[in-house]
């Protein structure tokens, strides 16, 4: 079982990983959930300040785990039409969605004069994407990149996170 360090260890923990309790290894000092302890090598790897996760790959985690997300709810739901519809879902990815996608569609697509339906129509795209978009459950719904990509060229909005 882990102990963790409440800064008054006893003399045969100076040498035991403050993480998992590890004794008689070699220990480095690490930051992990904002507390500073001594841990050994495996455990260094929880350490905050030496994630090699940058902005591009926290990115490709969220995109993969959202997409993942939606593969499993429509599993469960036994409507797996939407995957089956011939969309090549490698190469018409949903991108990283900037906060509040959302609201922004909704408002870009009501400045413009447009129903969902109407819209719909003029992109040649399924209304249920459009609504799926509206209503912050993109990667639920399997909504394709080119969608969003056709969304934003349209109605001049921007709903991708560029960063």
């Amino acid at each position: 079982m882990a102990k963790y360090s409440t800064g008054s260890g006893g003399v045969d923990s100076a040498d035991s990983c403050e993480l998992c309790g590890a004794s008689g290894v070699d220990l480095q000092t690490a930051t992990v959930a904002g507390a500073t302890l001594q841990v050994c090598s495996d455990c260094h790897q929880h350490d905050d300040q030496s994630s090699s996760s940058d902005d591009d790959s926290e990115r490709d985690r969220k995109r993969r785990a959202a997409q993942n997300t939606a593969r499993v709810h429509d599993a469960t739901k036994g409507d797996s039409t939407h995957w089956e519809s011939g969309a090549d879902y490698d190469d018409d990815q949903l991108p990283y969605l900037r906060s509040g996608y959302d609201e922004r569609l909704t408002e870009a697509r009501q400045s413009a004069g447009y129903q969902l339906e109407e819209l719909a129509t003029e992109l040649g795209v399924e209304e249920s994407d459009l609504l799926a978009l509206e209503q912050g459950r993109a990667a639920q719904a399997g909504v394709g990149g080119s969608v969003v990509e056709a969304l934003e060229a349209f109605l001049d909005v921007e709903l991708v996170d560029e960063d």
